[in-house]
């Protein structure tokens, strides 16, 4: 039944996204139409989930204002972290995410376009891409970034440390950080060689902003360790026994 499960969502997903791209394509051909490319990859996520009969069931602690640049910072236990951002975060915001993602065919255009790519094992292309994060969060639009530094544990939910990046860009243009803890993505797409999908809800709690305002680059530790503190202490509080 996992199998079957799997292919009706994979159907659907591939489907939805195929029908839309014509249309997400026109609007990266020009800087100024690019929100309303990020605009038809919600879409993408809202008309998606329903139909694979996955419940979305957030917890706002914050509501984000949709006029302010913030970096927004997940645990990455899942791929389908990537997709549920665009229906928890209603910001006009990029990805930070692994260069990998643009050999995709289709997808992996249009991410190339409208988020920030990084090859976590160049120490070129990450100075690079926090340039580029930084000069987007000047330009007023929001970051999403997965501070673990991609999926690096295999024992969810326990989170592996993070790194600086998310926190020093933060720092650098004085917006706030929100914590977004994803709760149960793992549970319906693990993080395995074989793909199987579960019917699961998928549940994230968006939590209260932490300013940086009046902070420098040596609170970057101090920083960091506060938001994976309150990540780690809900992951905890939902999963103990």
């Amino acid at each position: 039944m996992r199998l079957l499960y799997t292919i009706w969502c994979i159907f659907w997903l591939a489907l939805i996204f195929l029908v839309l791209f014509p249309f997400v394509y026109i609007c990266l051909q020009r800087e100024q139409w690019k929100p309303y490319a990020h605009w038809l990859n919600r879409l993408w996520g809202k008309l998606f989930f329903p139909l694979a009969g996955i419940k979305i069931e957030v917890e706002y602690r914050f509501r984000p204002d949709t006029d302010q640049a913030y970096v927004f910072c997940a645990n990455h236990f899942s791929y389908l972290d990537i997709a549920v951002m665009g229906v928890i975060v209603e910001n006009y915001f990029a990805f930070v995410g692994k260069h990998g993602v643009k050999n995709i065919p289709l997808f992996g255009y249009m991410f190339k376009k409208l988020h920030i790519q990084v090859n976590r094992e160049s120490s070129q292309s990450r100075v690079g891409s926090l340039s580029r994060a930084i000069k987007t969060l000047a330009q007023g639009r929001s970051i999403v970034i997965y501070p673990e530094g991609g999926i690096k544990t295999k024992t969810p939910p326990q989170m592996h440390p993070f790194v600086d990046g998310a926190f020093k860009m933060a720092i650098q243009q004085q917006v706030p950080v929100v914590p977004i803890t994803l709760l149960t993505n793992y549970k319906i797409l693990p993080d395995q060689v074989k793909l199987r999908l579960s019917r699961y809800p998928m549940r994230a709690i968006v939590h209260e902003p932490l300013s940086t305002v009046g902070l420098t680059q040596q609170d970057i530790t101090a920083l960091k360790d506060k938001c994976f503190q309150i990540i780690d202490t809900t992951l905890r509080e939902f999963h103990k026994p």
